[in-house]
């Protein structure tokens, strides 16, 4: 007799019969969890994502097809540029958290640079956390975990991430390191692209301080993960590596305090109508309906963040929801949900007199009356 089914797997075998029959599941990353708890409302996103539905082929079946993502061109740029920055057992790189995050330590030499080769993300969850151990063990020696697998709870799900690196210093704190590809200009770079670097470390640093809680011995305390990260670019427009110390302190809260937020995955698994799938394969029809049957909480920040960002504009549109405006102005509206009953309440035909913002509305509405008749005159 086979063992009776646990929570834990009864939740898998859940999330994979959404995923269809088949469907091989994809990872969720931190680029993909940063985006997450930007937007913790969204119900849709977060079972899609837990589940691992590849968003990108599902946005093509159901005819609205994904701009999101990076190019081939930018990938094979920003591989090769992380391959020459991790060249010679990552001398350059050590160099650059040395002089930016540690100039107090002894310059690295003869670091460690252990094989994280295991079978799986399980496998090599595991292979990191024991390296962690031996590095927190033998403080005093520089090590470089070049592409370590970290794992965190997101809504009672795990995510297994992938960080470019991570730095243990002779103090034995631990530092993330990103590698991007945009340069950074006379020292500085894009802002925005900055932040969402910064966000998507905010989600390592949390998934490697569950690690440090966990290696902490009884009554001792953890090894310390820095809240500076070190962002890694190419200088101006050559291929050469410059780098920037990042406080994420600000983000790391921010995103920790979002997770928290989400709805757990099997809650909203439960709520799903029996049956419901999200394969690629199905008819556009029954895929419509399944995807549907998840609220969203769409935002005009959804466009660069998630591949569904086109097919939820549209039916937010076509409901007329004030969210399409984005979220300052649904945050000024008060309860009005949609523009039809935002314009009811600007002409007086329907919404509380009492209410801010009809009383904002009905104000603004006055005074563009005056200024159309004025203009008349």
């Amino acid at each position: 007799m086979p063992p009776p089914r646990t929570r834990g797997t009864a939740l898998r075998q859940q999330l994979a019969e959404l995923r269809g029959p088949d469907v091989p599941a994809k990872a969720l990353d931190a680029r993909a969890l940063a985006a997450l708890a930007a937007n913790p409302g969204c119900a849709r996103r977060a079972i899609l994502d837990g589940a691992g539905v590849n968003k990108t082929a599902l946005a093509s079946a159901l005819g609205s097809p994904s701009a999101f993502g990076q190019s081939q061109f930018a990938l094979t740029r920003g591989n090769a540029f992380e391959a020459k920055v991790k060249a010679d057992g990552g001398a350059e790189l050590l160099r650059l958290v040395h002089e930016k995050l540690d100039r107090s330590a002894e310059p690295p030499a003869d670091a460690r640079v252990p094989d994280l080769t295991a079978s799986g993300p399980q496998g090599r969850t595991a292979r990191t956390e024991l390296e962690l151990r031996e590095a927190a063990a033998h403080p005093g020696a520089w090590t470089l975990l070049d592409h370590p697998m970290l794992a965190l709870d997101v809504a009672g799900s795990p995510a297994f991430l992938e960080p470019d690196a991570v730095v243990v210093h002779p103090d034995g704190g631990w530092t993330v390191v990103e590698i991007k590809s945009f340069p950074l200009l006379d020292g500085s770079a894009d802002p925005a692209k900055v932040g969402a670097a910064a966000r998507q470390a905010a989600v390592y640093v949390l998934a490697l301080e569950e690690v440090a809680a966990r290696l902490a011995p009884e009554g001792a305390p953890a090894p310390r993960v820095r809240h500076r990260i070190l962002l890694v670019c190419p200088r101006d427009f050559s291929n050469l590596p410059a780098a920037s110390a990042v406080d994420i302190r600000k983000q790391r809260a921010v995103t920790a305090r979002q997770l928290a937020r989400l709805t757990r995955i099997e809650d909203i698994a439960d709520a799903l109508p029996e049956g419901t799938c999200f394969s690629p394969e199905l008819p556009v029809e029954e895929l419509t309906a399944a995807v549907e049957s998840v609220p969203a909480t769409y935002a005009p920040e959804c466009l660069s963040a998630c591949e569904l960002a086109f097919h939820c504009r549209s039916r937010s549109r076509r409901e007329g929801a004030v969210t399409t405006l984005g979220r300052p102005v649904r945050a000024e509206l008060g309860g009005l949900t949609t523009v039809e009953e935002v314009l009811a309440a600007a002409r007086g035909e329907a919404g509380d007199p009492g209410d801010p913002a009809v009383a904002a509305l009905r104000r603004a509405a006055a005074l563009r009356a005056e200024a159309l008749e004025a203009a008349c005159r």
